[in-house]
């Protein structure tokens, strides 16, 4: 996929790096509220502890002093991410969050065309950046959840090891491997702003199923968008068809579990999963990736 020197999104927060250690009440080795005198309180000593504490990580000491449950530092601040290599990043994961970004560009540029052409804005997603665990509007995502897009905050969030896993891993590589899973994530956000994600998940394994179709199907009316546009290179099409069969369910629990339980599936097998994306790839149509108006996926 030819992407450098092209636009880069500017939706963007990077919170690579930054510590995600939760604050919890009673934290940190010494007792909040319960010093060992009756009626409770801080010692002196204790006190002393939080100010200190409060300063490193530059939190409002009210909040450990106050707040209920768990508090993260950084949750209430955003990061451009333009620049240099951030603390614990590397000049590969420097190299991929710009290419992220560029794909990120791409899709806004997709879906502003498509949904100008039906008379309607697009509302362009967020993608955050993080390193290990994260905390969303969906709630708190350790990496190992794998890239995934939150309604409630129109956010997708990424971690960018994870593109190590799918090559290794998932054996896929690629760049548009790389691309289609962020693509598909976008797919979300574009099912979310067409009002087909209410409820249809906790319905049913088919209905989860149906979804993440037509989401994989979306990606294709990119990937198709990017190739019209010249932006694909030999090879780039089937590297996203095998990066879909090797996420299907049935693959997945064939490498994992040794046996395959298709009355778990929750993605689709496969074989539905690189034939959606063709889906959108050859049509380019909305109307063609409605997988509520096919008997058989």
């Amino acid at each position: 996929m030819e992407w450098r020197g092209r636009r880069e999104s500017r939706n963007v927060e990077d919170l690579r790096g930054q510590q995600r250690t939760p604050f919890r009440r009673g934290g940190f080795g010494f007792p909040i509220g319960g010093t060992g005198r009756r009626g409770g309180g801080l010692s002196i000593g204790a006190l002393l502890v939080l100010l200190i504490i409060s300063w490193i990580f530059g939190i409002n000491p009210l909040a450990l002093l106050e707040g209920d449950g768990t508090y993260y530092p950084g949750d209430q601040q955003s990061a451009s991410g333009v620049g240099g290599v951030g603390p614990g990043q590397s000049a590969t994961d420097d190299e991929l969050s710009r290419f992220v970004r560029v794909v990120l560009a791409d899709t806004e540029d997709t879906w502003n065309e498509v949904f100008a052409q039906a008379g309607r804005d697009y509302p362009e997603p967020t993608l955050v950046l993080f390193t290990d665990s994260v905390s969303s509007a969906c709630g708190f995502a350790s990496s190992a959840s794998g890239p995934f897009y939150c309604p409630p905050d129109r956010r997708l969030y990424v971690d960018l090891n994870f593109y190590e896993e799918l090559r290794r891993r998932f054996q896929a590589p690629g760049d548009f491997a790389q691309a289609y899973v962020l693509a598909h994530e976008v797919g979300h956000h574009v099912q979310n702003l067409l009002g087909k994600l209410t409820g249809e998940r906790a319905q049913s394994n088919e209905a989860s199923i149906r979804v993440e179709l037509q989401a994989d199907c979306y990606a294709g009316i990119w990937g198709r968008d990017a190739a019209d546009k010249g932006f694909l290179e030999v090879g780039d099409l089937e590297e996203a068809m095998n990066a879909a069969a090797q996420v299907g369910d049935d693959t997945i629990q064939r490498r994992t579990q040794g046996r395959v339980v298709p009355e778990s599936f929750n993605h689709g097998t496969s074989e539905q999963r690189a034939r959606w994306f063709k889906r959108g790839f050859e049509t380019k149509s909305l109307q063609a990736c409605d997988t509520s108006q096919v008997d058989k996926l």
